[in-house]
């Protein structure tokens, strides 16, 4: 106490002297950041200045002595910290870590150093904000609490979610108490992320920041949510709830125009449920249909509150004019049950090498693909994939083949048909005769094994009747 009565009689006496005026500073910190209450003289400065730190009703939080002796007070004193190296350069501030509400108050910064005096004053509002409670079930009433302290007279609040401001700009949600500023609201999945409070008085504001999570149905995490699928294909549709929570009594539907309930489609698998954690209620479809595309439903009980949430199914496919002759153009158009957020149609031909290794090309953009005669070079595999304003929604395939236009050709289409018809019918009526002959030599030995003698003076016979030949040509030509 005998060194905070000498640094006062010195600026008494010294005052003249003093080099760095005395200054009074209101500053905002975030409850369980760390403050720094600036304590600056940009003058030479000696690390044998004399410091000290103290604030009202409490007495010292931290002092140094010519023999840089340092001494800590109570309460926020076991948090403070004021850097050596930054002494000799005259930065006196005071750093407290882990602030708390408790620590607001007015604080005192007085040096010696010599004949320089320092005399600053600050004042330090702490913020906080809460929540409660901590993690609402959605639908369920919650609060969202801006505190300050002390509380500034005259000051103005406003609301921030994830950066942008919701108040004053939105009055939905707003009540006003003494001393605090207090956001009532249902809690909606729209609310989840980081609420900052700033609070506006004099040249720099104050603002605190903290994590709403709100459990329910976080996937899909809005009622706007699209699900694209392609017609034939299988797909999901989610309805996860937040992680732990066991939803009751689960119900998918599916929704007419006016909202009203309707029966499922057969390609829905409600089985697969049985498969999944107890708070994943997502359900898939075996093979999404033409007619599929709509409006459905997820909804389940938590904590006696009954959580839903809508989303669409979109069906995409592409749709052919089926040409007459391969000659005339063909044209493709991707067509979509819902496309009202598709913003770009982009056509790509995907090729396979000998290996399989898929490569791409774009062709063109638009929902309609027009190509003037199939051939080698632009017949197999194509595939239609369509944007919204945050990225790519989805994508649908179509295999054009070239066999479908050599079937209405009336010209060399129908010569090469009646050249590989004949052709075949001629191969096929050789085959028969080369069946038959077989067939019947097959017959004339079975025969002849069934009688041995028989083959045997048959084969005699033959051997004579060739002897008697053979002389008669011979007395032929000596008769000659």
């Amino acid at each position: 106490m005998w060194q905070f009565l000498l640094l006062g009689t010195s600026l008494l006496v010294t005052g003249g002297r003093c080099q760095c005026l005395s200054e009074y500073t209101e500053m905002f910190a975030e409850a369980g950041s760390q403050a720094v209450l600036p304590c600056v003289c940009r003058s030479p400065s000696t690390s044998a200045a004399i410091v000290l730190w103290s604030k009202d009703l409490e007495g010292t939080v931290w002092r140094k002595g010519k023999s840089g002796l340092e001494h800590w007070g109570i309460g926020a004193a076991q948090r403070v910290r004021c850097p050596h190296s930054e002494v000799g350069a005259g930065d006196y501030s005071l750093y407290i870590k882990e602030v708390r509400e408790e620590d607001s108050g007015k604080y005192t910064c007085m040096v010696q150093d010599g004949e320089k005096n320092i005399s600053k004053r600050i004042l330090l509002r702490v913020i906080k904000v809460s929540i409660s409670p901590p993690a609402p079930v959605e639908g369920n009433k919650m609060t969202i609490t801006c505190n300050v302290s002390p509380w500034p007279q005259e000051a103005t609040v406003s609301w921030m979610l994830n950066e942008k401001r919701v108040y004053p700009d939105s009055a939905d949600y707003v009540l006003s108490k003494n001393q605090a500023s207090v956001l009532e609201s249902k809690a909606s999945a729209g609310m989840m992320g980081n609420w900052s409070c700033v609070v506006h008085k004099g040249r720099k504001p104050g603002k605190a920041t903290t994590a709403l999570t709100v459990r329910g149905i976080v996937n899909p995490s809005s009622a706007s949510a699209k699900v694209y699928a392609e017609v034939g294909s299988a797909v999901t549709l989610p309805c996860v709830f937040s992680t732990g929570l066991t939803p009751s009594d689960t119900v998918w539907e599916r929704l007419d125009t006016s909202g009203s309930a309707l029966p499922l489609p057969p390609s829905f698998n409600l089985s697969s449920l049985l498969s999944l954690p107890p708070w994943d209620r997502s359900v898939g479809v075996g093979q999404v249909g033409q007619g599929d595309g709509g409006r459905y439903r997820c909804s389940g009980t938590v904590e006696g509150h009954r959580v839903t949430r809508e989303m669409q199914l979109v069906t995409a496919q592409v749709l052919s004019n089926s040409p007459s002759t391969q000659k005339a153009p063909v044209s493709l158009t991707c067509h979509l049950s819902d496309a009202s957020e598709v913003t770009e149609y982009e056509w790509v031909r995907v090729t396979y090498d000998l290996n399989g290794t898929q490569s791409e090309s774009s062709v063109q953009k638009g929902s309609v693909l027009g190509i003037n005669r199939v051939t080698d070079s632009n017949s197999g595999e194509w595939a239609c994939r369509f944007h919204g304003k945050e990225g790519a929604l989805g994508s649908v395939t179509y295999h054009l083949h070239l066999m479908s236009g050599l079937m209405g050709d009336n010209e060399t289409g129908s010569s090469s048909n009646v050249a590989v018809v004949a052709g075949l019918g001629f191969f096929l009526l050789v085959l028969l005769l080369v069946l038959v002959q077989m067939y019947r030599n097959y017959r004339r030995r079975k025969l002849i094994l069934l009688y041995p003698a028989l083959e045997t003076i048959v084969h005699t016979i033959a051997n004579e009747r060739e002897d008697r030949e053979r002389n008669r040509v011979k007395e032929d030509e000596i008769s000659k």
